[in-house]
This record gives structure tokens, sequence and C-alpha cells, in this order.
């Protein structure tokens, strides 16, 4: 197509069909809003009683991706066992990877492992070693379980999910939102990377945080120096999580 002075027009990608998306009447705005926030009234509420009888836990995340011979998966399962032979339960996302490693480990070695899922539009798969979970519909309500009262968070490698759980943990760490329970990165071939690029590029580079905020997380490949580490917690006797 030419414009008046006969130079050709560049062409517009425009949509064939207008999305399905009716505007809500103020009417609707509140039943919508009124529905959601009963809904997560009730999942924090649910939440809280699944995980508050837990004595002495941790959390454990990483990709969902992993099979049972990936070697961050073979360390997740021995890791898992390792605990629940303490006594710690075991939470997870419940789903496979990482997490049915974990819950693996755990249920293999008789000890409490759990499962914090979420509802998905293709249902999560819930990994079969759970020895009981609870279902979230919100992801922001799930991840606050995950983070509430643990004696540790241990992240292996993972994808922008375990990235972005890793990230919210130790910002809540670093504002003290939560104490400062340890923050443990299995498996240096993935984290190390991760580790220089906050030293060269947001601490020195970009001065973003203190030096201190560095040291808010542990990077391993040692299971006894974890088992170590966590042993050291005190046992709570409440809450750990402050929002």
């Amino acid at each position: 197509m030419l414009d008046k002075q006969g130079v050709e027009k560049p062409v517009m990608n425009v949509p064939e069909t207008v999305l399905p998306i009716e505007p809500l009447t103020l009417h609707e705005v509140d039943e919508q809003i009124t529905k959601r926030v009963t809904r997560i009234d009730h999942e924090f509420k649910e939440g809280f009683e699944f995980l508050k009888y837990q004595p002495k836990s941790v959390s454990i995340f990483g990709s969902t991706r992993f099979t049972e011979n990936n070697h961050h998966y073979e360390q997740a399962r021995s890791l898992a066992g390792k605990f629940a032979k303490l006594g710690y339960t075991v939470v997870t996302g419940g789903g496979p990877g990482v997490m049915e490693a974990a819950n693996r480990g755990a249920f293999e070695n008789g000890g409490k492992s759990l499962g914090i899922t979420i509802e998905l539009p293709h249902a999560q798969v819930k990994n079969p070693y759970l020895t009981d979970y609870e279902d979230f519909y919100y992801f922001f309500t799930r991840k606050v379980m995950l983070s509430f009262s643990a004696e540790a968070y241990i992240f292996f490698p993972g994808g922008y999910g375990t990235l972005d759980e890793f990230f919210e943990i130790i910002t809540l760490v670093q504002t003290n939102k939560i104490e400062p329970v340890p923050v443990i990165c299995m498996g240096t071939d993935y984290w190390n990377e991760l580790h220089n690029f906050i030293k060269t590029n947001i601490f020195e580079k970009h001065d973003s945080i203190e030096k201190a905020d560095m040291d808010l997380y542990t990077i391993t490949d040692d299971e006894d120096l974890v088992i170590d580490i966590v042993k050291k917690v005190p046992i709570r006797d409440g809450v750990r999580c402050k929002y």
C-alpha cells in the first residue's frame, strides 16, 4: 500500500480475531474480589495448619526436568534420605525432578515426605513418594508455604521457578522478614556461575547489594557439610516467618 507521496507504507500485523474478553461491571468486580480473597484466605489457613506441626523440616527446591540418572537427582535423593533418618520432615513442591528425588529419599527412609502442590490447567503430576500433600491454586500462597518455618532451604539447579524461589528466600532473609536460617545451594557446577555474576556485576560493578549479602547463601557439593550446617540450627518452638 502506498501513501500520498507514493511511498510504500509498512504493513502492520493486525490480529484477525478479537480476543473474547468482556469488561467486567463494577458488581462483577466486587464479586471477583470477594471470591478471590476468600480463596486466598482459605489457602493460607489450610497451608499453615498443614505445616505448623512439623517441628523440624527442610524445604528442597530444584528442576522438574531431572530424571533418576541425573547427578543432581541422585544427590537430592541421598541428602533427603539423610535428613529423614535424623527426623526432619522433607518439604517440596510435590512434583517431578528434584522434588520427586527429595520426596523419594525421605519416603524410602521412613520419613515424612510432604508436597506443597499447585493446581495447573493441565494437572500437575504429583510424585508417588508423598506421605501427605496440600494443593494450592495460587503460586504466591504456595511460595509462602514453602518459605514457612523451615530449618533450612536447600536449592538444587533448576530453571526460572527455582531461581525465583531462591531470590525470594534470600530477599526475605536480607530484609529480616524471616529469621536468618541457612540457604544452601547444592551443585557448584551451577551455582558458582550465578555467584560470579552476583559478585562482579551486582556487587562490584553496580554496587546494588552489600558485601555481606553474598554470605546469605552457601554453595557446596558436600552432603555432610549440609547436614552439619542444618543440625546446628536450633529447633523452633514457634513460627519463623514474620509475614
